[in-house]
């Protein structure tokens, strides 16, 4: 299998211009392709995901060009009527392309089988396809109940209300309220118990307004995320040009290593991200500070350092708002004094792996002491850590990008690093870029 050795590295500082958000990309492609007009997209994210989606509306009969330095995207919307009305489309293993395209097509008119990677298959999507069916869609279920593959079938919409689980996924949500105001009649979403991942959500009603959609959110017996109204009547409409700010998930890679290992003179930077982000994994940085770290920010970019004591220190925190943030905190804990515990990240487990168990199984690999739980991780530090590890990935971008601070204090080996292309292709050249011996 193909690896990649990290040599120990004591020191990191310099400035990262980070890559487009995958959420905002993923997202801003498809409203763009529902919008009738043209959408001049900036700064999209180049990786798999963001591909996958490129493509898949290729295959629907949506037109795009690359424009400029290459991150520029000029699409051709369809006014909320796709042109191809039989397709079937592979979709990978991004749940950013496969859950909203889902809903999506279901009000599309039209025959669409979606597939993707084992790995795909494997990630649960029953919830959403429950909701879209009591609005009346018709989707078949292809192999395993619950689960992709699927066969979308022409339908009639004649549901004004549907509820979805809200504890599995904030992709089930984002996908309804994305696809929605295309039934032309007012319909509620009711949210089942919990809601998980609020700041993802509050993303999809943030571009929905930039594209002319207007969504109500209405509390209940004290629950402000317990409704989402969406009034009939609504089209899509170009903002003509958007921006993609920078990735705030891949930005907790380099502002985890200078917490651990850079200076107050000479600390790490990311630009892209910072005060005016919509990007709920800003917050990562939060969590550094509980740690003891030295953030500052501006409206576009966040610093970071380590603390003057030169040692992090443990935290018990929920991280049931930033889950793919987090998983930066539990390699963190590494470096900390103590015990970090991680609460409410039962959504770890159906994401690209089950991320609760890989990341346990790795971190025992370098010397840590881990308690796994249904819905937590409890890391404690060994005194030093075990080098030359050689840490799996399981085909998850974020396992091999967290594992990579390991080198910050011993050498690593980071089994099947082309997997970061999924949202970071050029990841390994950006960290070796502010490192120093």
């Amino acid at each position: 299998m193909e690896h990649l050795d990290l040599s120990a590295r004591a020191r990191v500082a310099g400035t990262v211009d980070l890559p487009g958000s995958k959420s905002i990309s993923n997202r801003t492609l498809l409203l763009a392709a529902l919008c009738q007009g043209e959408t001049l997209v900036k700064g999209l994210l180049a990786s798999d995901d963001t591909q996958r989606m490129l493509e898949a509306l290729a295959t629907l009969g949506v037109r795009w060009e690359q424009v400029g330095d290459g991150r520029d995207f000029r699409i051709m919307g369809c006014g909320g009527d796709f042109p191809v009305k039989d397709a079937s489309l592979f979709l990978g293993n991004a749940g950013t392309a496969f859950r909203p395209l889902t809903a999506a097509l279901a009000l599309a008119d039209g025959s669409y089988h979606l597939h993707g990677v084992p790995r795909m298959h494997e990630r649960p999507i029953g919830d959403l396809v429950d909701a879209l069916r009591q609005a009346g869609a018709r989707i078949e279920y292809l192999g395993n109940q619950g689960y992709p593959p699927l066969q979308i079938h022409p339908g009639t919409i004649t549901g004004e209300r549907v509820a979805v689980k809200g504890n599995v996924s904030s992709q089930f949500l984002t996908g309804l309220l994305m696809a929605l105001p295309l039934a032309g009649r007012d319909i509620t979403i009711e949210v089942v118990g919990e809601l998980i991942s609020k700041p993802y959500i509050e993303i999809t009603l943030n571009l929905l307004k930039r594209f002319g959609i207007t969504v109500e959110r209405r509390g209940v017996n004290g629950n402000d995320w317990a409704e989402f109204f969406i009034p009939g009547g609504q089209t899509y409409h170009s903002p003509g040009e958007i921006f993609v700010e920078g990735d705030a998930s891949s930005a907790s890679y380099f502002l985890a290593a200078g917490a651990i290992a850079a200076t107050a003179d000479a600390p790490v930077v990311v630009t892209g991200v910072g005060r005016q982000s919509i990007q709920g994994d800003v917050r990562f940085a939060e969590a550094l500070e509980a740690m003891g770290a030295v953030i500052e920010r501006g409206d576009n970019w966040i610093c970071a350092s380590r603390p003057a004591s030169g040692k992090l220190k443990a935290i018990d925190m929920d991280f049931n708002h930033i889950p793919d943030a987090a998983m930066t905190i539990a390699v963190a804990a590494l470096f900390a004094e103590g015990t970090t515990t991680l609460r409410n990240i039962e959504s770890w487990r159906v994401k690209e792996t089950d991320r609760i168990t890989a990341m346990a199984t790795e971190l025992r690999k370098v010397g840590a002491t881990v308690e796994e739980g249904r819905d937590y991780l409890v890391v404690t530090p060994p005194a030093q850590l075990t080098p030359d590890a050689a840490i799996a990935t399981y085909d998850d971008h974020r396992i091999a990008m967290c594992f990579s601070l390991v080198a910050l204090a011993a050498p690593v080996r980071i089994l099947d690093p082309g997997c970061t292309a999924k949202t970071f292709p050029t990841y390994f050249d950006e960290l070796a870029r502010i490192t120093r011996r």
